[in-house]
């Protein structure tokens, strides 16, 4: 009987410590693959949250519009004037620059975040900023936007303000992250926060960078550093800042 050789403790280690090795590589792996599955449902389940208030948003906005034509109809038969609610929001483009321009103005304007010319920033109508619009005037353009605009501004050229830093909305996550604790967690409802002045409208604002716009195609008026009325750029030009917007984005 040939004689039997007796395994070395560290013949037996080895074995052992391969196998715990490969324990705890498929647990990692069970692991990881379940945290995929986790993100994949989680996500689906966003996208299905995210398309179900798109669909309530546009459900909103197109009721609106009808309220509104149907008010004007009223008004119409009535032999009397439809006179719709005063605008909320208000956008501004910087058309001018600093020269010869006075401390106090120029400090409005940096609290507007209007920074260069072409730059555009939404603002919440209040009294304050209706003062501080009509001393920037001689600098800027400004007026109502609409649905299109809105939603064509925050898609085409919108960026968020993440630790500082100008960052591309390519993602609803980069939204999420910033917004999500004022439910504000994609675009659509950037936009709805925006376009309505809602409750959160200060963050949902000051988390957009301000938009950097072009020179309008066939440029700005002959007489641009005159007021809108008098066939210049400057000032309120009410709903027809809906058209600078198409022709500057």
């Amino acid at each position: 009987m040939g004689a039997t050789t007796v395994p070395t403790n560290e013949q037996i280690l080895v074995p052992e410590t391969l196998l715990k090795k490969r324990k705890s590589q498929e647990k990692a792996r069970a692991e990881r693959t379940a945290a995929i599955e986790k993100k994949k449902a989680s996500n689906k389940e966003k996208r299905g949250v995210i398309f179900k208030r798109a669909e309530k948003y546009v459900k909103e906005y197109r009721d609106a519009e009808r309220e509104k034509i149907r008010l004007a109809r009223v008004a119409k038969k009535e032999d009397s004037a439809y006179i719709p609610a005063e605008s909320k929001l208000i956008f501004v483009i910087r058309i001018k620059g600093i020269n010869k321009m006075p401390p106090k103005p120029r400090k409005i304007l940096q609290l507007l975040r209007l920074l260069q010319i072409n730059n555009g920033v939404f603002i919440r109508v209040t009294k304050a900023t209706t003062e501080m619009l009509k001393i920037v005037e001689p600098w800027i353009a400004y007026g109502y936007p609409n649905l299109k605009s809105v939603k064509e501004l925050v898609y085409k050229r919108g960026y968020g303000k993440i630790n500082k830093q100008r960052t591309a909305l390519t993602d609803n996550a980069i939204i999420e992250e910033t917004l999500g604790k004022y439910g504000i967690v994609c675009m659509e409802d950037l936009v709805h926060e925006i376009y309505t002045v809602g409750p959160n409208f200060k963050q949902a604002s000051n988390f957009l960078w301000p938009f950097k716009l072009s020179n309008p195609t066939g440029g700005f008026r002959p007489r641009k550093f005159k007021h809108f009325i008098e066939g210049g750029d400057l000032g309120n030009r009410e709903e027809a800042i809906n058209a600078l917007i198409r022709q500057m984005n």
